[in-house]
């Protein structure tokens, strides 16, 4: 009997969200879909998380995902632009844990080094390389969907593994469990 298991990949953003989805079939992986949302026609940051809601419940809908796998968000010098991110970053991860859909956390040198080796290589050195693992035909104009592909395929790489670095949630019960210091008591 064939064990089939299907990830779907985020790379958060409020101008552009990419997303991936791979399906693995007795641990061989093959390419379902690559897109992007696009929000920088959006003046509103409430209506682009209300957006990014609906596209990931969308997505859910659609494909059923067995698990989500998402880039963390990385600490830039910009507070405004890392506070967006994890808004955005957390609204797809609602979105996910509303449909009980296993989430898993991963940082950017993660995705990266699972793709190409490198921690440090560039959005382009990891499309390349997923171009040629998943035999894509063309890669997109933007590469935030292929950054959501790539966390897709950090999580098949590490399936199994024992859980590190990255923060993994099972339902709404799992996440306030793992950050219960955020309630207010």
């Amino acid at each position: 009997m064939e064990n089939e298991h299907i990830i779907l990949g985020i790379d958060p953003g409020t101008t552009i969200m990419g997303f991936g989805l791979i399906k693995v079939v007795n641990k061989k992986m093959s390419f379902l879909q690559l897109n992007e949302l696009q929000l920088g026609k959006y003046e509103d940051h409430y209506l682009k998380l209300k957006l990014i809601f609906e596209r990931t419940i969308e997505l859910i809908d659609t494909y059923n995902p067995d698990e989500i796998a998402i880039e963390a968000p990385f600490f830039g010098k910009n507070v405004q632009s890392m506070l967006k991110l994890g808004r955005a970053q957390g609204v797809a991860m609602a979105a996910g844990l509303s449909r009980e859909v296993p989430i898993t956390e991963y940082s950017p040198k993660k995705i990266k080094m699972a793709i190409t080796g490198n921690g440090n290589a560039t959005k382009e050195q990891v499309a390349k390389m997923l171009q040629g693992m998943l035999k894509l035909k063309q890669l997109p104009k933007n590469l935030d969907s292929t950054d959501g592909l790539a966390a897709a395929v950090c999580h098949f790489y590490n399936m199994g593994k024992p859980n590190t670095t990255q923060k993994s949630y099972t339902g709404w019960a799992a996440f306030v469990k793992q950050n219960d210091k955020r309630i207010k008591k």
